[in-house]
């Protein structure tokens, strides 16, 4: 039987890398549409309290382990100030991460763009890696130097929003890599333009992205358009 959606058109699967900054208990239904959205998942970022916060917490324990159960790459938030907080508490965040809610990937927002701190970020993946994570990837919201690829799985190349999108210019040197190698990450999205954001990343080369109609000062609090959609 096929299944009829009024609903916005979804992406081809294992696209979107959603970072959802909501918590369980507050937005429970939210959640589940997340993990019964699996096999149109690349990754969820997993963000307790700008990181793993202090100790456990029980409530996103239980939707790492459901995303874990569907097969969804979940990545553990840590931000890096752009370079400046120190490796070992960068370092600490991912094995809280690891040991906490079984996370089996990093998500480093606020990555540093530039040449100049290329090594920082080489052995900030090297200790990610040494701890298990299998997918890195770095937030840089611009183009950074393309070495970055040199050791990060996924380069987040665009955070902005929509109207940012829609007169962006990609650099001419992505397109000497493969579309899976880079993330657009959208917000302040016409929940009509939904179709457009997906279509306009794959023509950039981004073969990974979200777009959600959340706005700033905290854009990450809604899902895609497709997901809000019950299943």
């Amino acid at each position: 039987m096929t299944r009829q959606s009024s609903g916005p058109p979804r992406p081809p699967s294992r696209q979107l890398l959603v970072p959802l900054y909501e918590h369980p208990a507050e937005r429970p239904d939210a959640w589940r549409r997340l993990v019964a959205a699996a096999p149109d998942l690349y990754g969820v970022v997993l963000n307790p309290a700008s990181g793993p916060g202090t100790a456990p917490d029980p409530h996103f324990a239980e939707v790492a382990g459901q995303l874990r159960a569907a097969g969804v790459r979940i990545l553990g938030y840590a931000d890096t100030d752009y370079g400046r907080r120190p490796h070992a508490a960068v370092v600490q965040d991912l094995l809280r991460h690891r040991d906490w809610y079984g996370t089996d990937g990093v998500f480093l927002d606020q990555a540093a763009s530039g040449a100049g701190l290329l090594t920082h970020y080489s052995r900030l993946t090297v200790a990610a890696r040494a701890a298990g994570a299998r997918t890195v990837v770095l937030n840089h919201g611009v183009h950074p130097h393309p070495r970055y690829l040199d050791f990060a799985d996924l380069l987040v190349t665009f955070e902005d929003t929509w109207a940012a999108y829609e007169t962006a210019e990609v650099p001419p040197w992505t397109a000497h890599h493969p579309p899976e190698r880079f993330c657009h990450l959208i917000h302040g999205l016409p929940e009509t333009r939904a179709e457009a954001a997906a279509e306009l990343a794959r023509q950039r080369g981004a073969a990974v992205h979200c777009a959600v109609p959340g706005t700033a000062p905290h854009p990450w609090d809604a899902l895609p358009p497709y997901l809000e959609t019950p299943r």
